[in-house]
């Protein structure tokens, strides 16, 4: 029995309606009472207010997002609400279409436009960012923006975009941000304000389900702490909680057993027990479950639905094998008939003949057993069947990567961590804190679970202290991606001018945090001018200036040393640097050492901490390089073509390399060593820039000081305090502007092709406004040259191909089958294209543009002729998922051309590339796409 409101209460409660209408109406959908912070966000809305609601995944932080577009309607004005992925904004299209109706809701995702005109439209945020470009009629009215997953502006590859929607909405638009918990969410919300206006933050640590931590070691589910230290009201472990006893112990036995296997089993020795045996050392090392046995022990503990987080393709389908072959079945008989029957329904459009290609078959045989995985590489039909079902509950079992971590609906009673480090692109690497937190987010179950639980595998090597501190560290702080691109560096100017552009680019969260640490640096050098003054001062000679005295002392030190140390230490710095710009086929001297003299890179093997690049020399050898052998800045002297088979270990690769490098290096002559050196190896003018000194010291007053030590002793100190200011005020001009300098080069390299005149975009510059993608400069420049027109639709399909398109492995050394004739010399031409822009852009100190790809281009071809996908992906190791991926992204760029060719045969073959290539599964990818 409801308990009935006093006076006070009840008056209170009108008062809130009175003051929020809008929330009070907006409420009364909801079966259940909001939540505190959402109910903050909400009349901060209703009041006018932007809002940025940080808050843990899983704990309705769409709500509010919801009702800026439920105010929106009762207010007569639009709403737009953005996502990152096209799978996102799919499913927020559905989920809105149900509540408002599809004739109140459209779609924009690039390759989808649905309704584009209704009141209330979901995009991806790139769309939005093309939209205020081009000045888009459909931004009339528009009152609210709803950002979800604003946090993935730390994202690399397409942060930026995030950053340049806030800075550039009208100010009559609300602006609601959405973003999962980060550390420094006020800073960030500072900036909003900045740029926004009024902004108000909401921070939500809560979890509306409280998460347990696990570790499972063998048959064993033990708890990560030692008690049930959860705040249940807040849903984490504080930090520091000591870890579970057990634990600890197992770690320790696990270890002891690892050595005594290790002095035991002497190299090369048998095993006991026969081949493929245990040692007998063995039975103390802990057993890892197979994924059936994890399986099973999860649903006999009730811990089901789950999903178990691999971080790999390859095995999260594995798994599912697995399961399959271990007889692994969670479902009942009437479950699999509806399973069976919703597969068939969901994608009875798909061609048949592709159904075995596809592995339809085995998919389906997965799900009805309440198994499947949800990864990058499936078909986006299948991966939208697998969340729609899971969400039925249809489906009990999920093993998936990490990307469906990135707020897509599929909340489940238990998250399973089989590793805790990832393939990151180019190592094994460690999961953060925050990658944990998004993962383990998605346990408990809003509604349908009292509790949720986080279970992390035991393996080898397990040390349970670091992962209590992974655990245990709720936030990570956001930090901007942000730099301008050609594309927004043409269409900033058109719009606004150069200098009012450099302002706008000065307004980025980017520059923001760049600046807030420059107020720090600024009081730390304010701290030391103070202190180099009381230094001065304690260093003062009654005989004469001592500071003027000790300069001399100094400096003689100064010049002693700087003929060795000049070219070591001092210089390490832009040695790193240099290295860090260098290119495949990139001639270069290395300075010293065994292989000293001209060599042609072969790898970069750039990494922050160790530099290795990898060179052949023109002796022939094939030699990965360190920092020794560059105690000087390298830069190239010419460019040679390597090729991408190239292989270092085969002498007549290295052979034909060499002859082609001393060719290219014929006439070219390195630095003379240095001459006329005396006094300990100095050069000469060296030691007699140093007798010069010692005689003015010796006639300085000061000299004769008896104090003179004491004196001196001061006057160093002066001399640190003033080198570490010096680098101080160095850091400080490096962040200052940082930005708007970046700007500043890409308008050089734009007026330099004459795409930019002052404060002018000219017609080249035009083109370039409709090219947004990452290589939009090369797209550009190949219209410019003409280098793809009198193509084929199936050859421009190719060509364009390669600006799309990127290796997964970048050690894939095999190569590509590509097209020949006209569409391999317009491949070729492309890629010279990239080789002059890439030399303009190093000129310039910038790095945008990548070498094109051609590992998709016979597979584009060949779809554009028509072939069928079993014969194009037979022989090949790409999935359908991501041949899908990759042809759309190539259908997206071919619009592109299409919009900057203008009234040319180009136009209507970029439109005819659309035509030929959206057939089969990659037009019936329609709203399940997720590229």
């Amino acid at each position: 029995m409801t308990e009935e409101l006093t006076a006070a209460e009840r008056y209170a409660a009108s008062r809130r309606s009175a003051r929020h209408p809008v929330l009070h109406d907006f409420e009364a959908h909801y079966e259940f009472g909001l939540d505190d912070f959402q109910l903050r966000a909400c009349r901060e809305i209703e009041d006018g207010h932007g809002v940025l609601v940080a808050a843990p995944t899983g704990s309705g932080k769409t709500i509010v997002g919801e009702f800026a577009i439920h105010l929106a309607m009762a207010t007569g004005r639009k709403a737009f609400y953005t996502t990152p992925i096209k799978a996102l904004s799919n499913q927020k299209y559905h989920d809105l279409v149900e509540r408002y109706g599809p004739e109140q809701v459209g779609l924009l995702t690039g390759d989808n436009v649905v309704n584009g005109e209704a009141p209330i439209v979901v995009m991806t945020t790139e769309v939005l960012r093309n939209m205020l470009y081009a000045g888009s009629r459909t931004l009339i009215g528009l009152g609210f923006v709803v950002m979800d997953e604003v946090h993935y502006l730390a994202d690399r590859s397409r942060g930026a975009v995030w950053e340049e929607v806030i800075i550039h909405l009208p100010e009559s638009v609300t602006l609601v941000s959405l973003s999962a918990t980060v550390s420094n969410a006020e800073e960030f919300g500072e900036w909003l304000a900045t740029v926004r206006g009024e902004t108000s933050t909401i921070l939500e640590e809560k979890r509306p389900v409280p998460l347990y931590q696990h570790v499972m070691v063998g048959r064993r589910l033990l708890d990560l702490f030692a008690s049930s230290d959860v705040d249940a009201a807040a849903g984490f472990v504080k930090e520091g909680a000591p870890v579970n006893d057990e634990l600890l112990k197992v770690a320790r036995d696990d270890w002891a057993a690892s050595r005594m296997k290790d002095r035991r089993t002497p190299k090369g020795s048998r095993q006991r027990g026969g081949q493929g045996g245990p040692r007998q050392t063995q039975n103390r090392r802990v057993w890892i479950p197979s994924r059936p046995d994890v399986i099973d022990r999860l649903d006999r503990e009730g811990l089901l639905p789950a999903i178990v987080f691999i971080f790999s393709r390859v095995g999260c389908d594995a798994a599912v094998s697995q399961c399959l072959a271990a007889g692994v079945n969670l479902t009942t008989p009437e479950e699999r008939d509806l399973v069976v029957e919703y597969v068939e329904s969901a994608t009875r459009h798909l061609p048949s003949d592709d159904l075995h290609v596809l592995g339809y078959h085995d998919f389906l045989d997965g799900l009805s057993r309440g198994v499947a995985a949800h990864h990058a590489g499936m078909l986006p039909a299948f991966k939208a069947v697998v969340e729609e079902l899971y969400l039925r509950g249809l489906c009990k079992v999920v093993f998936a990567t990490e990307t469906l971590a990135l707020g897509i609906n599929m909340p489940a009673r238990t998250v399973v961590i089989e590793k805790l480090s990832k393939w990151n692109g180019e190592n094994h690497a460690d999961i953060t804190p925050g990658e944990y937190t998004q993962l383990t987010g998605r346990a408990g179950r809003r509604g349908l679970d009292v509790e949720g639980h986080g279970v992390v595998l035991w393996q080898p090597g397990t040390n349970p202290r670091d992962l209590a501190g992974l655990a245990s560290t709720r936030t990570y702080p956001l930090r901007s991606s942000f730099r301008p691109s050609y594309n927004m560096a043409v269409n900033l100017v058109h719009q606004f001018g150069r200098e009012r552009s450099r302002e706008l680019l000065e307004q980025s969260f980017a520059q923001f945090q760049a600046d807030k640490a420059v107020v720090g640096l600024a009081r730390q050098l304010a701290k030391s001018e103070d202190a180099l003054a009381g230094y001065a001062e304690a260093a003062s000679c009654h005989l004469g200036d001592f500071m003027e005295y000790a300069a001399l002392r100094h400096q003689i030190g100064v010049v002693e040393k700087s003929s060795s140390r000049a070219q070591r230490t001092d210089r390490r710095e832009e040695a790193v640097e240099s290295l860090r710009l260098l290119k495949v086929g990139d001639v270069i001297q290395v300075p010293v050492g065994k292989f000293a003299g001209y060599a042609v890179v072969v790898d970069p093997g750039w990494t922050p901490d160790n530099p290795r690049p990898m060179v052949v020399t023109a002796d022939r050898q094939a030699r990965r390089l360190a920092m020794i052998d560059f105690p000087t800045p390298v830069e190239a002297v010419a460019k040679l073509k390597v090729p991408k088979s190239f292989n270092g270990r085969n002498p007549q690769m290295r052979r034909d390399l060499a002859n082609a490098l001393r060719d290219k290096t014929h006439g070219l002559v390195p630095p003379p060593p240095g001459r006329g050196r005396s006094g300990g190896g100095r050069p000469d003018a060296v030691n007699d820039e140093i007798d010069r000194l010692r005689a003015q010291l010796k006639e300085h007053p000061c000299h004769r000081c008896p104090e003179r030590e004491d004196h001196a002793r001061w006057a160093e100190r002066w001399f640190k305090l003033d080198r570490d200011s010096a680098t101080l005020r160095r850091r400080i001009e490096q962040r200052t502007n940082t930005v708007a300098r970046q700007f500043d080069r890409v308008c050089e390299v734009l007026t330099a092709l004459e795409y930019l005149e002052e404060d002018r975009v000219t017609d080249r510059g035009a083109r370039l406004r409709r090219l947004y993608g990452e290589m939009d400069l090369v797209a550009a420049e190949a219209l410019r040259l003409g280098i793809w027109e009198g193509l084929t639709p199936s050859g421009l399909a190719a060509a364009l191909s390669s600006l799309v398109f990127e290796t997964r492995r970048a050690d894939d050394a095999r190569v590509p089958r590509v097209p020949g004739g006209a569409i391999g010399e317009a491949l070729e031409a492309t890629r010279r294209v990239w080789a002059d822009l890439d030399a303009l852009e190093r000129e310039r100190r910038l790095d945008f543009l990548r070498p094109p790809d051609v590992g998709f281009a016979w597979i584009a071809y060949r779809w554009a002729e028509g072939d069928d996908l079993d014969d194009l992906l037979g022989g090949t190791d790409l999935s359908a998922g991501d041949f899908v991926r990759w042809t759309k992204q190539l259908l997206d760029l071919a619009g592109q051309v299409a919009d900057a060719a203008g009234d040319s045969p180009l136009r209507t073959t970029a439109r005819q590339v659309s035509a030929l290539v959206k057939r089969g599964v990659v037009a019936y990818s329609g709203l399940a796409d997720d590229a």
